[in-house]
């Protein structure tokens, strides 16, 4: 992706360089029509003026050298070209500057300054921009002139400018936006991951001890307490190993989540890893909200990694998404439980899921299914056909 984008800004560079070279070209055939007047200061002054349109051009470029001095090259341009103007009035229009690489110049300085200037500051230096360009060939060369048609078109050409750059200015915004979203649900993500590993061991020390301190004081004859001590001793490893489980989480890279804009059917097998999901054809490219394929992947994640732990003899595991009426139905099912407890296993992984899945507005299920086999299914709304999703609660 990053070399994609580089050859892209490369590609946009050399084609940018390119126009303002033909323009240039341009506007020294048109400089033979009006070669000056030899009106004695003003058309000195005005032979000073003619490298002009290439120094906006280079400032033009650099604006993507100095992002943050856009402004001061936008507002340099106006100026330089309206300076301009004045001195072919005051010369009179046989010492007229050529234009079209000015006008070209302010016109990528215009989509500039809206894509990344405050909205009032864009709107000054934008509206400043399109008042010299279309100004500068009207009164340069007079509208007796053919070269007075020039600002027709570059008054089509700063209005396509401006509407590429409040373009751009929108799609900065979204990524923004998306980008902040998924740092959100990462710190969502990593918080839950604590709570579910590791508090409750914490928790589970910290009782312990205030037993050992209750006992303590209230027998302070020598007993022996040695196995409330073993039992914080065993609560302290747990804690440690929950610890360890998370670090080691966070850094696998083979379960990671699939990238936004991911299908149902890439975030199942991103989760499952070797065991080969079961997704419905007709969901298997539905593509998932970013909140929504988090939640999912994790679900499969975590009951996979159930599946390993309770039941290490498992010799069939399903993974299933399907749709079931309006809801989307994720099925984790495997055999080798070596007893069927009355409720689900002791472990946090369960409550982890179901917060996960009642966020948003589904429901989960987990317990013994029959044949020694152990089933957890989650259910989410999947909304209409053609607006899948659309009742997800915002902003998780």
């Amino acid at each position: 992706m990053r070399r994609g984008g580089t050859a892209a800004r490369r590609g946009v560079l050399v084609t940018e360089i390119s126009v303002l070279v033909v323009a240039t070209i341009a506007d020294s055939v048109l400089a033979l029509r009006f070669p000056g007047s030899d009106r004695g200061w003003t058309d000195t002054l005005a032979g000073f003026l003619a490298p002009a349109g290439p120094a906006m051009a280079v400032l033009a470029v650099l604006r993507r050298r100095f992002r943050r001095h856009v402004g001061t090259l936008a507002a340099a341009v106006a100026g330089l070209s309206a300076f301009s103007t004045v001195v072919a009035l005051v010369a009179g229009h046989g010492g007229a500057q050529p234009v079209l690489t000015e006008i070209v110049a302010a016109g990528v300085l215009t989509a500039a300054v809206c894509r990344r200037l405050p909205p009032a500051h864009a709107a000054a230096l934008a509206s400043a921009l399109g008042a010299v360009m279309i100004a500068a060939p009207l009164l340069r060369y007079g509208l007796d002139e053919p070269e007075a048609l020039i600002s027709v078109a570059a008054a089509a050409y700063w209005g396509a400018c401006l509407g590429v750059g409040l373009i751009l200015r929108d799609a900065d915004g979204r990524q923004r936006a998306v980008l902040e979203r998924v740092r959100s649900q990462e710190r969502l993500q990593l918080a839950r991951e604590l709570h579910d590993l590791v508090s409750h061991h914490v928790s589970g020390i910290v009782v312990r001890v205030q037993a050992a301190r209750a006992i303590t004081e209230a027998a302070p004859d020598g007993q022996d307490h040695a196995g409330v001590y073993r039992e914080i001793e065993e609560a302290g490893g747990a804690a440690l190993s929950a610890a360890r489980r998370l670090v080691g989480m966070l850094r696998d890279t083979e379960h990671v989540p699939p990238p936004a804009g991911a299908s149902l059917g890439d975030t199942v097998r991103a989760a499952a890893g070797t065991t080969p999901p079961d997704v419905a054809e007709e969901l298997d490219q539905l593509v998932l909200p970013p909140q929504l394929a988090t939640t999912v992947h994790r679900v499969v994640l975590e009951a996979l990694t159930n599946v390993r732990r309770h039941a290490p003899d498992a010799a069939d595991v399903s993974v299933t998404a399907r749709a079931d009426a309006d809801d989307l139905v994720l099925d984790v099912h495997n055999d080798g439980v070596t007893s069927a407890p009355a409720s689900a296993p002791s472990g946090f992984g369960i409550v982890g899921m179901t917060e996960r899945i009642t966020m948003l507005g589904g429901s989960l299920s987990a317990g013994p299914a029959p044949g020694r086999c152990w089933r957890v299914i989650a259910r989410l709304p999947l909304g209409s056909e053609h607006r899948p999703f659309d009742t997800l609660p915002q902003g998780i």
